[in-house]
């Protein structure tokens, strides 16, 4: 306290034209109309920018309730698409019966763990099985396929990611529907991957999209890269594609779990043809 009476006192002339000063000006703008509304307008002007630098911040901090709101209406969405369902021809001759019954569901769930430069890579999601996620699903984001779920804890699931050495997907080209397996080979960037077992007499295109089969754990149409090299090599009757991967695995923030209704079914008839083979 000592110390600041000793400084006002040290420039107390100072601080007195600074009194005089703004008075003076208050009395002038209040004074004089022109000078009144320049200033209004001035101030105007300077709360503005100020209240929209305020709401940019504010914009800023609220992105991850945004992201977590988008992501949740995008799982809704998805499972409206029309490749979410299959159609029931038997409920044709009921009428109060639908034609299309939902076969896939989407949950949304965050990335806390990726690695991306490993021979076998993997990511964890935030989500598990309290929310009703179980090992085997498939998993994709907004740009493309993403992996299969291996390891499922209360909260958490690990994905084995597309760049993983036993990842295999059923997949097709997307015009000419010529199917094949899509694998990723380690010594490939984590950009590319193989689509391999296509005919020889396929004529693939370079930049053609390679998407999911209805044999795979995901909806049929799912993106999964685009032919980049046409130069494949022949192996006896099938050829093997370099693909350009559509998901950015080094940018990963928000994928969805795919649920497929009717998986379970499925697998437990097919287990028991093999059974009686």
């Amino acid at each position: 306290m000592r110390n600041l009476l000793i400084f006002i006192t040290k420039y107390n002339a100072f601080f007195l034209f600074l009194i005089f000063e703004i008075s003076s000006l208050i009395i002038y703008v209040k004074y004089n109309t022109f000078q009144k509304a320049t200033f209004i307008n001035s101030a105007a002007n300077v709360t503005g920018n100020l209240y929209a630098h305020i709401n940019e911040l504010y914009g800023y901090l609220s992105l991850k309730e945004v992201n977590d709101s988008l992501a949740h209406e995008n799982a809704r969405l998805k499972s409206q698409l029309k490749s979410s369902f299959y159609i029931d021809t038997v409920a044709k001759r009921k009428v109060n019966d639908t034609v299309y019954k939902q076969q896939y569901e989407f949950a949304e769930a965050k990335v806390i763990n990726n690695s991306i430069n490993r021979r076998n890579n993997y990511l964890t999601i935030n989500i598990g099985t309290n929310e009703g996620i179980v090992k085997g699903r498939g998993v994709i984001c907004s740009s493309g396929v993403v992996g299969i779920i291996v390891f499922v804890s209360p909260h958490y699931a690990v994905v084995q990611s597309l760049l993983n050495k036993d990842t295999r997907i059923s997949a097709m080209l997307a015009d000419h529907k010529d199917i094949g397996s899509f694998r990723w080979v380690s010594n490939l960037d984590p950009g590319k991957g193989l689509l391999t077992d296509i005919s020889n007499n396929a004529q693939p295109k370079l930049g053609e999209k390679v998407v999911t089969t209805q044999y795979s754990l995901f909806p049929s149409g799912i993106l999964i890269g685009k032919v980049s090299n046409l130069r494949a090599k022949e192996g006896g009757s099938s050829l093997n594609l370099v693909v350009d991967l559509s998901v950015d695995f080094s940018k990963l923030q928000y994928v969805y779990v795919v649920t497929n209704k009717f998986g379970q079914e499925q697998l437990g008839l097919e287990a028991q043809q093999k059974k009686d083979e």
